[in-house]
């Protein structure tokens, strides 16, 4: 009789802690909600990383503002071991701090102009005619040679700017989402053999041209920027290499402003432009850095592996980086904030990355994989790369999360197709084997540890603010980012708490030289 009762009190017991662990998941998830829904400071943060800190350039000043005020938020939320951890030699930091330019003859009109980054400034205020030449190949450029000097030159293009008058901002359709969730696994090739580069020959090009306005001493260069409607998609017109050669200032303008000055040129009317061009270069500290910060794991077992989340906070300069991608770091560090708000003690250790030089080729990223946890070329690892459960990334500018891509990791689409389904409600139940390229998630898959990105609605980020000068606090969506930070919260909750890692894929094949 007793061991019949003390038999039914332990399988009651057993039954209660098996009940009381789900509720306590439930529980914290349900915290999570409503912490990053109702109390949220996700716009907050965003305020600081875009208009307090401005452009965040790889290298420049606006970069380590918001550096700082990152850092320095996560340890007044309690994260610990919050720093700026250098991961390399980058090169030449750089910022605008002056930039007008206008058409004065044949009457003024004030343009719309960007310096392109890594360019130099003007000598002041200077004047000069427009002239436009057309060079297809290193060799018309001898044509101009001892014609160009102090001119304002611009190069021959097609005319008109192309419009498509499809609207910029849109979400994922459900079949859209359907569509990705039925996508068939890649096969993936055997090594590939490298070749020789299909852009040798454009950057030879570029190269001499860039000697050859230096040698003529033109006194700058307009580029017809991509994008419509005074919108102007911002790029680089040198190296930040510290050992770059100097090149001729340069100006990316919108379409409309260039094409109007181009249409005149050519009609043979006159056009004298002015321009006040001052940037600076910032060479006493090449070095990149990441921010990081952790919250330490408690499970005497676990605590060593690592669950780490990133975005990049570097941007381009034409505004303040917001959708690209302050919108991804600002929510990462709400989910640091979440966590530690709703007492969350983690089994396995959180650890935030915000990364630095993405623009330039995913730089912070790579070389933080190459210093902690191995080298994609070799495919030698380091000890620490076991250790590493997962790492979630958020880049694709402010829409709201709809799911995840698994990287071909068909091992975990059960477990993320489960942790999405409390979440159906807000939006996001997509989980496709498919994959989207071009952010930090990259680096991690290299050496392989389980990275993904999640899917994120389109919005305008394609059409109107990805690396452009309309790409301002003011395009981001609250309600978006709210829901982006419980979802990845809740990611890195359940990451965190289960028994085994994350599923990995085979380790990737090293490339054939």
């Amino acid at each position: 009789m007793k061991r019949k009762l003390l038999y039914a009190f332990l399988l009651s017991a057993g039954t209660i802690g098996s009940a009381f662990a789900q509720t306590t998941d439930e529980a914290m998830l349900n915290n999570i909600r409503d912490q990053g829904m109702n109390k949220s400071r996700v716009m907050e943060t965003a305020f600081y990383l875009t208009d307090v800190s401005g452009p965040r350039l790889a290298g420049s000043p606006g970069l380590k503002r918001a550096q700082d005020w990152a850092v320095n938020t996560l340890k007044t939320w309690g994260i610990e071991n919050a720093k700026r951890e250098p991961w390399g030699k980058f090169g030449k930091g750089w910022e605008v701090q002056k930039n007008y330019a206008a058409i004065t003859a044949p009457y003024y009109h004030a343009i719309i102009a960007i310096p392109k980054a890594w360019t130099p400034g003007t000598p002041g205020l200077i004047k000069g005619d427009v002239v436009i030449i057309k060079v297809d190949s290193i060799g018309d450029l001898a044509k101009y040679k001892g014609t160009l000097k102090g001119k304002i030159v611009m190069a021959d293009t097609k005319p008109g700017v192309e419009r498509t008058y499809i609207p910029d901002g849109t979400r994922f359709t459900d079949a859209q989402l359907d569509e990705m969730a039925k996508a068939a696994p890649t096969v993936a090739g055997g090594p590939r053999r490298a070749g020789a580069s299909p852009f040798a020959a454009i950057l030879a090009f570029r190269v001499a041209l860039s000697k050859f306005y230096i040698d003529e001493g033109v006194a700058l260069v307009l580029s017809q920027g991509r994008g419509t409607d005074g919108t102007v998609f911002t790029t680089n017109g040198a190296s930040y290499a510290d050992t770059a050669k100097a090149v001729a200032p340069e100006l990316e303008t919108s379409g409309e402003d260039f094409q109007h000055i181009l249409r005149l040129t050519k009609a043979g009317i006159k056009v004298q432009l002015e321009a006040d061009i001052k940037t600076e270069f910032f060479d006493k500290d090449l070095q990149g850095y990441d921010v990081v910060g952790e919250i330490p794991g408690t499970d005497p077992k676990l605590k060593d592996q690592l669950v780490i989340i990133g975005g990049h906070l570097d941007s381009w300069h034409g505004a303040t980086g917001a959708t690209d991608n302050a919108a991804g770091s600002a929510v990462m560090l709400e989910v640091m904030r979440i966590l530690k708000r709703v007492g969350f003690k983690p089994r396995r250790t959180i650890r935030i990355v915000l990364w630095s030089s993405e623009e330039q080729g995913l730089w912070g990223s790579r070389f933080y994989v190459l210093n902690h946890f191995g080298d994609p070329k070799t495919m030698i690892l380091k000890p620490e790369a076991a250790k590493v459960s997962a790492y979630y990334n958020l880049d694709n500018g402010t829409g709201k999360i709809r799911g995840v891509y698994l990287q071909g990791n068909q091992a975990v689409g059960p477990i993320f197709k489960e942790w999405l389904a409390p979440f159906k409600d807000l939006g996001a139940n997509t989980v496709t084997i498919s994959n989207t390229g071009g952010t930090d998630h990259l680096s991690f898959d290299a050496v392989g540890i389980p990275g993904f990105q999640f899917i994120q609605d389109n919005m305008d980020y394609g059409t109107r603010t990805h690396h452009s000068n309309q790409d301002t606090y003011d395009k981001l969506s609250e309600n978006d980012l709210k829901q982006a930070a419980v979802i990845a919260a809740s990611f890195v909750y359940n990451t965190s708490q289960r028994d085994d890692m994350i599923p990995r894929k085979e380790l990737p094949v090293v490339p054939i030289n």
